[in-house]
């Protein structure tokens, strides 16, 4: 599956928070999963930024592609956004690494 990583990024140390994406997508992979880390657009921020809305405006149209959501815990407007959005488009939601199956072509 391409799963789709929500998590805070505003809120807190944003190196910390891209960090947690980061390692949650390693266990993604470890699990023969396809993470989409969008925390990683913080390089893209620091050399040309966006303004907030233009990032979660980027950021669902990805989630269009995606078969899940992975959504970590943390306060995040923007991440519950996602999630929201994500169940509009019937994706499958996960809340916790542990629930997700590893791939069937694992």
């Amino acid at each position: 599956m391409l799963i789709y990583i929500a998590s805070p990024y505003t809120i807190g140390d944003q190196a910390l928070n891209v960090r947690r994406q980061i390692e949650a997508a390693d266990r993604l992979l470890e699990k023969g999963h396809i993470p989409l880390i969008p925390c990683l657009s913080h390089l893209w921020h620091l050399i040309s930024p966006k303004s907030y809305d233009e990032w979660l405006r980027i950021g669902i149209a990805w989630l269009g592609y995606c078969n899940a959501l992975l959504r970590l815990e943390g306060e995040s407007k923007g991440a519950d956004q996602e999630l929201n959005y994500a169940y509009k488009l019937g994706l499958k939601i996960y809340f916790s690494l542990e629930d997700i199956p590893p791939s069937e072509k694992t």
